[in-house]
């Protein structure tokens, strides 16, 4: 209900392409009910209590004279050159210091009141005294000027900002870049420190398994050839003829025994008191004739003995003589 009586009080104030809102006690711009009216053109916001201009304040573009004199507008919005049909601009007593970058997109501005505000330096000797007709105009087109010299500033400065970041971001990249070559080139040569470490380790156990197997063998051979050795003394003392038992030995030893037999019973029967015993009667007798046997053989064996010796002596003259 308020929306639509401020509707109504705004078309009250309209007249023709024109509307009035000056000395209306006004703290801030009814932007929404002014895009309401795209024929109004020319806006009178004088004598007010205005601080601020809204950002949205800058999508009317369709406004041509704006008069904001005699409030308390301490500073304008950014995009103030988004209204590019402006034409007359009237900011007379103000607390304005300075203007936004974008005021000088407003190439359509033929007039302009900057007085009594407390303007910076350059902007104010750029402005002027904005006495007359004239002077507005003039100032209108030296603050143009101004503002695109400063524009051009500012668009330098942000294209060496942009350049600078762009180095920056250039570099940072570069610098990621190296840091990921050198990431690639520490996991590349961790892996391969890695794989060669595998290697040495696989070597070595496989070096270890060949040792093993070679220690295995050359003691299973040893054990071969121990075996074999022993097999070949076994056989060698199993094929070692074992000696034979001699009949004649084994029948001399038994004629020995007999005769050692027989010699302790016939010194039994002739020298113990069973000499007169009927078994030793024979065996005396026998003993007797053995004795004189050996006797008469002695006496042959002499007489043998001295016939050889003669020969031999006999042989021998003969042979020194032959030889003389």
């Amino acid at each position: 209900m308020s929306k639509n009586s401020k509707v109504l009080n705004l078309k009250d104030k309209i007249s023709g392409n024109e509307v009035d809102l000056s000395l209306c006690n006004l703290t801030e711009v009814p932007v929404r009910e002014l895009a309401l009216f795209p024929k109004v053109t020319v806006v009178d916001l004088s004598c007010n209590n205005i601080t601020s201009l809204p950002p949205e304040f800058c999508n009317l573009t369709h406004l041509v004279k704006v008069d904001l004199s005699k409030n308390q507008l301490t500073g304008l919005p950014d995009d103030l050159g988004n209204l590019v049909n402006l034409q007359h601009l009237d900011l007379y007593n103000n607390k304005l210091t300075n203007l936004p970058v974008s005021f000088s997109q407003l190439r359509s501005l033929k007039w302009l009141d900057l007085k009594d505000n407390p303007l910076e330096l350059g902007l104010a000797k750029a402005a002027g005294d904005c006495l007359d007709e004239k002077q507005c105009k003039q100032c209108a087109t030296k603050v143009l000027q101004h503002m695109r010299a400063i524009q051009e500033e500012v668009d330098h400065a942000r294209e060496k900002r942009l350049l600078r970041e762009k180095e920056l971001e250039r570099k940072r990249e570069a610098k990621q870049r190296e840091r990921e070559a050198r990431e690639r080139e520490a996991r590349k040569r961790e892996k391969a420190e890695e794989k060669e470490k595998r290697r040495k380790e696989y070597n070595a156990q496989k070096a270890a398994l060949a040792a093993q197997e070679q220690q295995k063998k050359k003691s299973e051979e040893k054990k071969k050839k121990n075996g074999q050795a022993a097999a070949d003394k076994k056989v060698a003392v199993e094929s070692k003829p074992k000696p034979r038992r001699s009949v004649i030995g084994l029948i001399f030893k038994l004629l020995l025994l007999l005769l050692v037999g027989l010699a302790g019973v016939a010194a039994v029967c002739h020298l113990t008191d069973l000499q007169k015993e009927a078994f030793c009667l024979p065996i005396n007798a026998a003993v007797d004739d053995g004795l004189s046997w050996a006797k008469e053989q002695q006496i042959v064996l002499r007489q043998l003995v001295q016939n050889l010796s003669t020969a031999a002596k006999e042989f021998l003259e003969s042979t020194q003589t032959s030889k003389n």
